[in-house]
């Protein structure tokens, strides 16, 4: 047998199931949300069908690939991240108050994705590798100073164009400082400051439509309903709140065939970002309570399964990788669903595996393919050190300030 396919053999195929089983999904239920409308989005699930078919051979090619790889490849992928992102600056084209597509050979593609997965590989290389490397890293608030800086940057650069994937880099950033041996006196003075810093972006960072969309959902929350201007910013929450609402437990059939006299909600009122913003809300009228159970089951036990990969990771460099994988699609999970079901604000964010969106689906499957490695590679033994390489590190060392 060789080593290769010994190799294939070993990819962990209950996660693999379970991401393509996610990706039909997706598909249908695209369709489902764009079948009715024009030329340019009821072949969206073709395109979509498309990106996931170009995205299987990624992920076992990466999959097949040790994960060590980054090491030296985190600097490159970081700049082009960087560099994606002064180009949307430059050049990107802004939808509804958010700049964040960039042409590129008549393809639109969201430099902001790109940028997330140069973070979680650069980061992961900051706690996990630059100990073993050089001994002053061993000190927490050096390292915790270093990955800030190399994930603030990026960050600022994708809330100013788009506030929806900015805020995804908190919740990732926060879990691979808790993986990465920091401290956690230092995660709740982090978190204390940004607690204190929110306010005044409210009131000064934030554009006008932010605001109204923070304040919308606020209302609809606190059952403040007369606050709501529902022909204004409040139009598409109040009516995912009734295509929720309105579905039961059974929905109303995939195609809303159940209600053949009546055109359902996201037939008659939802925007064309149906298929990617607003999925959920589609899925659950059309699917019920019981499809929705079902769709974030299947997305917990995705979530549950990375956790598994990092928790059997050979190394701190894939554990974190894994973490950071998996807080990514967490924080994407709960936000989009959130603002679907008016708990949360409305923020244009995809779900993962489920949303029309082909650069989102690539990198997703990228990101996958970095689990399935750490997985493959998790009973190879790591490299021996070479004496004075700066050598291991216990969690004793991360107290010393």
């Amino acid at each position: 047998m060789t080593p290769l396919f010994k190799k294939f053999l070993g990819i962990n195929w209950i996660i693999m199931i379970n991401m393509l089983a996610l990706m039909a999904f997706g598909v249908y239920a695209i369709y489902n949300a764009t079948y009715f409308r024009d030329e340019l989005w009821s072949g969206k699930w073709r395109e979509q069908m498309h990106y996931a078919l170009m995205g299987i051979p990624i992920v076992f090619i990466v999959a097949l690939t040790d994960y060590r790889w980054v090491r030296w490849a985190c600097i490159p992928l970081y700049l082009l991240g960087i560099a994606g992102l002064i180009a949307l600056e430059l050049y990107g084209i802004e939808i509804k108050g958010n700049k964040a597509w960039i042409n590129i050979a008549g393809r639109s593609v969201q430099p902001s994705q790109i940028a997330m997965l140069a973070g979680i590989v650069t980061m992961a290389v900051v706690f996990g590798e630059l100990p073993r490397i050089w001994s002053v890293f061993r000190r927490p608030w050096l390292r915790l100073m270093v990955a800030g800086l190399l994930a603030g940057v990026p960050a600022a650069m994708v809330i100013k164009e788009d506030l929806g994937s900015g805020l995804v880099w908190g919740p990732v950033f926060l879990s691979m400082m808790l993986v990465g041996s920091i401290p956690f006196r230092y995660m709740i003075v982090l978190i204390q400051g940004v607690m204190c810093v929110v306010p005044l972006v409210y009131v000064f960072a934030l554009k006008d439509y932010q605001k109204d969309r923070i304040n919308t959902a606020y209302y609809m929350l606190t059952n403040q309903e007369e606050k709501v201007d529902r022909r204004n910013e409040g139009y598409v929450a109040n009516y995912m709140q009734i295509a929720v609402a309105s579905a039961g437990l059974e929905g109303k059939g995939p195609l809303s065939v159940k209600v053949p006299d009546q055109k359902s909600v996201h037939h008659t009122f939802f925007p064309n970002e149906g298929a990617n913003d607003f999925i959920f809300s589609v899925i659950a009228e059309e699917f019920g309570f019981r499809g929705t159970l079902m769709l974030l089951s299947f997305l917990a036990l995705l979530l549950f399964q990375i956790v598994f990969v990092a928790f059997y990771a050979r190394d701190q460099l894939g554990r974190l990788l894994a973490v950071g994988v998996g807080a990514m699609f967490f924080a994407h999970t709960f936000q989009h669903a959130g603002m679907n079901l008016n708990m949360l604000p409305i923020i244009g964010i995809p779900l993962p595996f489920i949303s029309a969106g082909g650069t989102f689906l690539l990198v997703s499957m990228f990101m996958m393919g970095l689990v399935q490695s750490v997985w493959v590679h998790r009973n190879i033994s790591a490299a021996k050190k070479k004496p004075g390489a700066g050598g291991g590190w216990d969690d004793a060392d991360d107290d010393d300030d």
